[in-house]
């Protein structure tokens, strides 16, 4: 792994040129204690279908279904948090995904499976 610099302009820098395969990493976010004794690791990349529940903000304690993850931003939206614009249009809202909790795992891909399967454990 390559050094990390401490100087805040070199990190925005890396995140705003980060490729793909790092940006999936980064949208990663904490497992519900349920699923952290079953796939012994404490945090996993967010997909799309996975169950979340919010933690922090104005959404606080909802719960939902991840509709999109978006890599470009580096947020998800989930089902159900909506919020209006003045011209009365209802629209997601992003959140942070250090700001969710996944509850429920989207396990429709076999590669998923596996990658949790023989993924490290992590500390608790």
């Amino acid at each position: 792994m390559r050094p990390v610099s401490k100087q805040t302009r070199k990190q925005r820098g890396f995140l705003h040129n980060a490729p793909l395969h790092l940006r999936r990493k980064m949208i990663s976010s904490h497992l519900s204690k349920e699923l952290r004794q079953q796939y012994k690791r404490r945090a996993v990349p967010v997909r799309k279908g996975d169950e979340v529940e919010i933690m922090r903000g104005k959404f606080f304690k909802k719960k939902g279904k991840v509709s999109k993850v978006d890599y470009k931003n580096y947020k998800i939206y989930v089902e159900g948090v909506m919020r209006k614009r003045t011209t009365g249009i209802e629209v997601q809202v992003p959140i942070s995904p250090s700001n969710v909790r996944i509850t429920n795992l989207n396990l429709e891909d076999e590669l998923r499976k596996k990658a949790l399967a023989r993924g490290k454990p992590t500390k608790q």
